[in-house]
């Protein structure tokens, strides 16, 4: 270290925060270090040329005279606000944001020869209260929203202040630095100065710089389009990187009817060709983005829409929609004592007459509609349609409210006053919708199931298009119904009836490629509200933070259902029997997409979970759900496992129930693993696996595996008339004990609990050979030096938690039956195998052996 040059004992100071400790264990990088060159130099190379005075005045002990004078002759950057604000801190005169020692560590000397060099670089320097360059910088931000006439700090002022004077924030901490980018938008000729003076125009910048340019004053009513486009393209012709990109057009257009000057200035950037976009383009995919959503109720949105129709009208079917929309949703119109009137009126000025089939199906799926006989009566009048017609049209309106979740009421209504859509309903739903494992994607594309969702009962509250997105487009093999009801292989039809699944739930999501996702992603948004939530924003990081945070403006005005809804879900519990194939098939949709409400409404439950008594209100749950969460890997509902904690009867599916023949026998597991029933005596009888209530069968061959022998069936022998009170009991009282127990296990039967343990216990089993046949997999693609961790799916995790449980909980109702001692039943045999499953709570006893 003693032979190192000088010049790379400096490069070392510089990589260090400070030096100090390096320069006191060698007397040679003790004298480099009091070396003024290298001090000056060091905040040089350390913080730049903007920040490096700012720092090194923070650091008074090692200022000299000739450390300043090198700063400055180096090319450290000294404007007149940094000499100001140095001296009302040096001096206590005056506060600013700087809270710590700075520049009050150097001497006096030091600091008068700081001030005389500092201030001959400048004619004057202002040094009273409220007379800093920086107090007129912050008086010219708050008066930009006045009149020309009201405003105390001018234009002149100002490019004084940055030309001449050199003005620009000295440090990051400086509350004025993210202020720089409002003064640009106020007054773009500021952008050379501040340019000169050091500051980068970064591009993030530039949508707040044009929405403070377009931004409504409040004081100023008078025209402003002429200034607007004097700074639009100012700032263009400065910087040929500051161009109105389409979100802030799309916010503009927002508040065509409050802030009219700014949309007449965009109106005309855009027949003057300035914009880099159509305008006319941006409007109609404004519009499309209002279809599924609640801002469409609004009526300040309805206004917007329709002026901004009026200004640039569209032949795209998905802004007829929406116009038709606002004609229906306006004013209550479907409420009125003459809606077709009314209707007719509100449609014929955006010249949407004649309408079609399709608009009157449009109108009634929408969710946000939800009275359907004003909308019915009005299309029998102008379109005449026959009885049949208007049965066709109320068929498929019903048939495709299945899938929107929110459209609980217009089922309602609908059923009601045509009763033959009950059975409609019915087989429709159960035709096209009706899951099965072999409808799933294959157990090893694990995109695509963690993709999956099942159409009905979605939940509203999960961001499922978010999932998607980020895992890619999953290719989904299930089996759909085609248009005359025959079941058709998937691929694209499964991934259409996602797409519109998504646009019924939330509104259409647009995706930005390309050049268009350079020029920004519409949003519904108006210009005011983004202010705002700028200006809301934390400040140092404001910048930077997404404009979706929890400063968000209107983040109700974007879901795609209304305040008061009925799902879909809950109505068909209500409406049809809980033990039919409407509601079963609801439930497994529901259990697919673990939708906690819709699940919670299907097992409701008056009685205590301590009380359970019967099922009859309750949708049966089925080893079926069960096995479609394995194939998907999900973990079930918690609902699911409390269900068969209160003694849902165990079912192999829905068809169990739902037929009136008996159910066939239990079905042979794909992996030739068998599930023998504990047989503890050839007199005992066999149990049938029927669902519903257990029966007893007579088994008419006994077994000829030898009973295994229990703890608990060791007799007894107590002394007669001991006087030993430990094992002297009362005669009587023992003996009807014994009869008891002896009478309960004599109809001991197999219960609903221990029926699901029992199949739990073989799906779990199977979910473990998976797993390892996946880890062996896994090790043999990609040798390692050591053991690869494979992790479980969510399923396997929770059946092995939850398994635990209701293992526990039958141990203690058998407890509760046949007494303290009651032994633990064994769901497994010795073919079985995966011993690690195996619950024992005896151990071997392990004698040790003795040899003569």
């Amino acid at each position: 270290m003693q032979r190192l040059c000088d010049e790379v004992i400096e490069l070392i100071f510089y990589e260090l925060d400070d030096p100090t400790a390096l320069t006191l264990t060698s007397k040679h990088f003790y004298n480099v270090s009091h070396d003024p060159y290298v001090r000056a130099h060091y905040f040089l190379n350390r913080y730049g040329r903007m920040d490096a005075m700012f720092w090194a005045l923070g650091r008074g002990k090692i200022m000299t005279d000739k450390v300043i004078d090198i700063l400055i002759s180096s090319g450290a950057y000294v404007s007149r606000y940094l000499v100001q604000v140095a001296i009302h801190h040096y001096f206590r005169s005056a506060n600013h944001f700087i809270k710590t020692a700075w520049v009050r560590n150097m001497s006096i000397p030091v600091f008068a020869h700081f001030m005389k060099v500092a201030c001959g670089l400048f004619d004057e320097v202002p040094l009273g209260k409220n007379e800093d360059d920086g107090y007129f910088f912050a008086v010219f931000l708050k008066e930009s929203r006045l009149p020309p006439d009201m405003k105390s700090t001018k234009w002149e002022t100002v490019r004084d202040i940055f030309g001449k004077y050199k003005f620009i924030p000295f440090s990051m901490k400086d509350p004025l630095m993210v202020q720089l980018p409002i003064a640009l938008a106020i007054e773009p000729r500021l952008l050379p100065y501040a340019e000169a003076n050091g500051f980068h125009m970064d591009t993030k910048y530039r949508d707040f710089v044009f929405r403070k340019m377009f931004e409504k004053m409040t004081l100023n009513n008078g025209e402003r389009s002429d200034d607007i486009l004097r700074n639009v393209r100012e700032l263009r012709r400065l910087d040929n990187r500051m161009f109105l990109s389409r979100t802030v057009a799309a916010e503009i257009c927002m508040e065509s009817k409050s802030n009219e000057s700014a949309y007449r200035a965009l109106k005309i950037l855009d027949r003057t060709k300035e914009l880099l976009f159509d305008l006319s383009t941006v409007v109609a995919e404004l519009i499309k983005l209002f279809v599924k959503t609640r801002s469409i109720t609004s009526a300040y949105t309805i206004n917007v829409l329709r002026h901004l129709y009026a200004d640039f009208p569209s032949t795209d079917p998905t802004v007829r929609i929406v116009m038709l929309l606002t004609a229906c949703l306006s004013d209550n119109v479907l409420g009125q004592p003459n809606p077709s009137g009314t209707l007719k009126s509100k449609l014929e000025p955006l010249g949407l007459l004649p309408l079609t089939r399709k608009d009157i199906v449009n109108i009634l799926t929408n969710p946000f509609v939800e009275k359907h006989s004003a909308v019915v009566d009005f299309a029998k009048d102008e379109m005449n349609l026959s009885s049949s017609d208007v049965k066709d049209i109320l068929q498929e309106v019903a048939v495709k409210c299945l899938r929107i979740g929110s459209k609980g009421k217009t089922l309602k209504k609908l059923v009601d006053c045509h009763p033959y859509l009950h059975t409609v309903l019915q087989e429709n739903a159960v035709q096209r919708y009706a899951i099965n494992l072999d409808d799933l994607p294959p157990y090893d594309d694990e995109e695509a199931c963690a993709a999956y969702e099942a159409p009905l009962c979605r939940d509203f509250n999960t961001s499922s298009k978010a999932i998607r997105n980020n895992s890619g487009a999953a290719s989904l093999h299930s089996v759909v119904p085609n248009a005359s009801g025959d079941l058709a292989e998937t691929g694209d039809a499964v991934a259409a009836d996602s797409r519109e699944m998504d646009e019924d739930e939330s509104g259409p999501v647009e995706v930005e490629t390309g050049h268009e996702s350079e020029l920004g992603i519409i949003g519904q948004d108006t210009l005011s509200s983004m202010i705002r939530q700028d200006e809301m924003a934390p400040t140092r990081s404001r910048r930077r933070s997404l404009y979706f945070s929890y400063f968000g403006p209107d983040t109700t005005g974007k879901l795609g259902y209304p305040t008061d809804f009925i799902p879909v879900g809950r109505w068909v519990k209500e409406r049809y029997p809980v033990r039919s194939a409407m509601a079963a098939t609801f439930l497994t949709h529901a259990v697919i997409n673990n939708n906690t409400t819709l699940l919670h409404g299907f097992f409701t439950c008056n009685t205590p979970s301590t009380n359970y008594v019967s099922t009859s209100q309750h949708v049966p749950v089925t080893l079926k759900h069960f096995r479609l969460l394995a194939r998907l890997g999900k973990a079930p509902n918690w609902c699911l496992y409390h269900e068969i904690e209160n003694g849902a009867e165990f079912y192999f599916s829905e068809e169990d129930y739902l037929s009136k023949q008996p159910p066939a026998t239990e079905p042979k597991r794909c992996n030739k693993m068998k599930v023998k029933l504990k047989e503890t005596s050839p007199t005992i009888p066999r149990f049938s696996i029927q669902p519903g209530p257990s029966k007893v069968q007579i088994s008419p061959r006994a077994s000829k595996r030898r009973p295994r022998r229990s703890a608990t069936a060791v007799m007894s022998y107590v002394i007669p008339d001991s006087d030993d009170e430990a094992i002297v009991e009362d005669d009587d009282e023992n003996a009807v004990v014994v009869l008891m127990t002896m009478q309960a296990k004599k109809r001991r039967v197999e219960s609903n609990l221990q029926r699901w343990i029992k199949h739990l216990s073989v799906l779990l089993a199977e979910e473990q050979k998976k797993y390892k046949d996946k880890r062996k997999r896994l090790e043999k693609s990609t040798p390692s030096d050591g053991r690869r961790r494979v992790a479980k799916s969510e399923f396997h995790k929770s059946l092995m938690v939850n398994l635990r449980s209701l293992r526990k909980l039958d141990l203690d109702k058998r407890k509760q039956l046949y007494g303290p001692d009651a032994a633990e039943d064994d769901y497994f045999t010795e073919d079985d195998g995966d011993d690690e499953y195996r619950q024992r709570t005896t151990r071997a006893n392990k004698r040790r052996r003795v040899t003569t």
